[in-house]
């Protein structure tokens, strides 16, 4: 038996999965090992071999078994998996600037390796999740994290431009000024941009844009008391998710944010799917119901062809990553008639 590996490489930790010809995970949840990148990519890839040893141990699979190794990192990295010359935050050692990591993992396995940025990948997965991996549909995901990553899968690929940075959906801006739950809001996002999606749906958001707006209006909320708005964005999901009128209205303007965003892909792109994972959402199916519904009244009116155009919940977003890179690998393994 054949298989694939996929590496999702990430800050602290390396997830690990694998997939076979016929599409079935021999994986289930997450399965990690320390990534020590602080420490440079000779230690790293050091660690992401170990690791994928112990993977494949874990499932009974051999290293001869392997066919591709797919590999997710966050960026921002070329198309083809050179980190930035300017470095990261996840990738922050020197020797780490401009490094071909693609290539250095294929020649410290001996295997063909393919590359997804770390949005593209769990774009890919939540793609696979509802189509399948034979399939010529499309669809747009939208990740809430710490920032807003992403994708774009046009006839099951991913859609990567001239230099890596196709479907970075976080920057693309939006008519903040008609989500109605904070008019006057002038939200400012990292990158310089003012109101990008990132910047009105995000972690990120919640800690520079919301919680000043809101907590002006709410002065006696318990989130104000805490004097550290990093702290009190990390609890603005717990709280919404239980009710809380400030906290709900936070996440209500994400939505209407989202809602703006996917009405301009539909007229795009005239999608199959539109997704949306990440921790923002890793909750109850109540509340992730009611958040679809917000991001349906954040819409304008749609045309009637592209009204019923229908909204997921990414499954399985912590293994996101690792199972996008897996997919992209099967993907490459089935062309070249690896697998």
């Amino acid at each position: 038996m054949q298989v694939v590996a996929g590496v999702d490489l990430g800050g602290t930790a390396v997830n690990y999965t694998l997939i076979t010809g016929d599409e079935k995970f021999l994986i289930e949840g997450l399965f990690e090992h320390p990534a020590r990148s602080v420490e440079g990519p000779a230690v790293c890839l050091q660690q992401i071999e170990d690791g994928l040893k112990l993977a494949l141990e874990k499932a009974g699979v051999a290293m001869g078994q392997v066919a591709v190794v797919g590999l997710d990192t966050p960026g921002p990295a070329s198309s083809g998996g050179v980190l930035s010359a300017k470095g990261s935050t996840n990738f922050v050692h020197p020797e780490w600037a401009g490094f071909d990591i693609r290539d250095g993992l294929a020649q410290k396995l001996g295997k063909p390796v393919t590359y997804l940025n770390d949005g593209n990948a769990g774009a890919l997965w939540g793609h696979f999740s509802i189509f399948g991996g034979q399939n010529k549909a499309t669809s747009i995901s939208a990740i809430i994290g710490t920032g807003l990553g992403g994708g774009v899968i046009i006839e099951n690929q991913v859609v990567k431009g001239r230099k890596g940075f196709g479907g970075e959906l976080g920057h693309v801006l939006l008519p903040y000024q008609s989500i109605e739950c904070v008019k006057g809001i002038v939200p400012r996002c990292n990158c310089g941009r003012t109101g990008d999606l990132e910047s009105v749906c995000s972690l990120t958001a919640i800690r520079m844009n919301y919680l000043p707006y809101f907590l002006e209006k709410y002065p006696n909320h318990e989130l104000a008391k805490l004097g550290d708005l990093g702290k009190a964005a990390k609890a603005v999901r717990g709280l919404a998710e239980k009710g809380d009128e400030m906290c709900r209205e936070i996440f209500r303007a994400q939505a209407h944010a989202l809602g703006l965003f996917f009405d301009e892909m539909i007229n795009t792109f005239d999608p199959d799917a539109l997704i949306v994972g990440g921790g923002a959402i890793e909750t109850g199916k109540e509340f992730q119901e009611w958040f679809v519904g917000e991001i349906h009244r954040g819409m304008p009116e749609q045309r009637e062809e592209q009204a019923d155009i229908p909204v997921y919940i990414m499954p399985n977003g912590d293994t996101a990553g690792a199972r996008g890179a897996a997919i992209e690998a099967l993907l490459v393994a089935r062309q070249g008639g690896l697998i």
